[in-house]
């Protein structure tokens, strides 16, 4: 097995189109669990580690540019009141050891569909930079995955950033495990508002082949939010509103059973995720006085 290691970004999408068959790696909190198990064995590993220029975020007009290395714990301490649901899903991640070397970057290349960040930048409308010797691509997410560890990088590609909105609207992520900590998602929910706009998004994790958007969830409350003039002056959510949402995004699943959970279970427990963190981000909205009453 080769072993590249560039130390600059150029060189480094040099030695992915000689060797596109070459496997990225930084943390190696997904990639060295499959070579230890004997689930992949590539004939080159392409280290990232000693490029700069990917473990760098800037503020880039109203969105921050994520480095694809910029680690969870990084996300969690410098940009939690920028990207609030991003570092809610971070600190759901792993253990603080994978926290300090796990990043976006690895989780969008993995393309699991129990990855912890998909929902929220599904939810928040990031966009994937993918670039190559070729040039560079902005992938919206909701395009980026195409099935079970699948995604839409081309074989000389790799991810040099994701693009997603600073907001001072409330987000939220929730996900559901066998334990507290250190657990794979037997589901997950993010919700995010964007009252600018006038809409919600709202997405699933780990209950179909691909990280998906609730669609018909997000239109729902989209509408409801909007008819009822509650952007400008919320008040208390109906029951049945909350109630409607949760049953939404559980539809928008197409979940399986296996040794994590059953498909019944999945859907109940996303209905249960998405009414709370509907009221968990609700009640935000409706503290911060936005439009008052």
């Amino acid at each position: 097995m080769d072993f590249l290691s560039p130390t600059s970004l150029a060189e480094a999408l040099a030695a992915k189109a000689r060797q596109p068959e070459a496997v990225p790696i930084a943390g190696g909190t997904d990639v060295m669990v499959e070579l230890n198990f004997d689930q992949r064995r590539p004939s080159a590993l392409l280290d990232l580690n000693r490029v700069a220029e990917l473990s760098e975020w800037t503020v880039a007009g109203e969105h921050i540019r994520l480095g694809a290395t910029v680690s969870y714990t990084r996300i969690i301490d410098e940009l939690g009141t920028r990207l609030p649901g991003l570092a809610m899903a971070a600190r759901t991640v792993g253990s603080p050891q994978i926290r300090n070397r796990g990043s976006v970057g690895g989780n969008l290349g993995a393309a699991s569909p129990a990855g912890d960040t998909h929902p929220v930048l599904l939810a928040t409308d990031a966009v994937v930079e993918a670039v190559s010797v070729r040039g560079t691509r902005m992938i919206p997410a909701s395009e980026f995955y195409l099935g079970v560890k699948r995604n839409a990088l081309a074989a000389d590609e790799l991810i040099a950033a994701v693009h997603l909105p600073i907001t001072s609207a409330p987000q939220q992520f929730a996900k559901v495990g066998t334990r507290n900590a250190m657990v794979i998602a037997v589901c997950s929910v993010a919700l995010a508002l964007h009252p600018e706009q006038g809409r919600v998004g709202a997405a699933l994790g780990s209950a179909a082949p691909t990280p998906r958007r609730a669609l018909a969830a997000e239109a729902f409350l989209s509408a409801e939010l909007g008819d009822t003039g509650q952007w400008s002056a919320p008040r208390p959510l109906p029951g049945s509103v909350v109630t409607r949402f949760g049953e939404l995004v559980a539809q928008a699943a197409e979940p399986i059973d296996d040794v994590r959970g059953s498909a019944a279970y999945r859907r109940h427990a996303l209905a249960v995720l998405a009414r709370r963190t509907l009221d968990w981000a609700w009640q935000d909205y409706l503290r911060a006085g936005h439009g008052g009453e």
